[in-house]
């Protein structure tokens, strides 16, 4: 992680009023729409979206869902969330501090499905494998990761991402910590050479 904790969360505390409009780009729209539609919940499902946010993929979700459980670093950015959710009167959103490695869920709360959306590449590779041991942990059977991730090599001159506060894995990478959790690789949508969506379903026990 290139920026502690505290100063990720301050960063975003301070862009959260103007954070949905300023994305804006073609690209991260197309990743809102992809990790929604895999998603998928079920009226019995129970979603944990990791990075919520000012809550898009939270909100979006959650008419189709029992309830959806926002986790962020940012008190603004929640906050912002807490209030679009008031304003539409959705009910089955409960949003509040947590991070990829330390959730906040109750230990008797069953995930079901697990979404995060443009918030993973903020942390090194080795925490990534941190926190996607942790959310197979959880047990969900799907994991629905959007965000900023290598297909190739980038142009060092063209980045989807800011190097100073960013630091994304190549795909490989995913893939290979994904598995290497026990989760399947279903889905892989490339956004754009630099964004993208995996989709994983955990892998069926043998003695299921």
């Amino acid at each position: 992680m290139k920026k502690t904790i505290e100063e990720h969360a301050a960063r975003f505390s301070h862009i959260a009023a103007e954070y949905d409009d300023s994305q804006d780009s073609d690209e991260y729209r197309a990743c809102v729409s992809l990790v929604v539609h895999y998603a998928d919940p079920s009226p019995e499902d129970v979603v944990l979206d990791l990075g919520t946010g000012t809550g898009a993929i939270a909100l979006a979700l959650a008419p189709d869902a029992k309830r959806v459980i926002g986790r962020d670093i940012s008190e603004g950015m929640l906050e912002q969330a807490r209030t679009k959710a008031a304003e539409v009167g959705i009910e089955n959103v409960e949003f509040g501090e947590g991070r990829f490695r330390e959730p906040n869920v109750d230990d008797d709360e069953q995930v079901d499905i697990v979404v995060t959306n443009f918030a993973m590449h903020h942390l090194s590779d080795e925490e990534k494998r941190e926190a996607i041991d942790v959310i197979a942990d959880l047990e969900p059977r799907r994991f629905v990761l959007g965000d900023v991730m290598f297909f190739g090599t980038p142009d060092p001159d063209e980045p989807f991402y800011s190097p100073e506060v960013d630091d994304p894995a190549t795909v490989g990478f995913l893939a290979d910590a994904l598995t290497d959790a026990g989760f399947v690789l279903t889905a892989v949508e490339s956004v754009h050479e630099q964004v993208g969506v995996l989709v994983a379903e955990r892998a069926p026990n043998a003695d299921e």
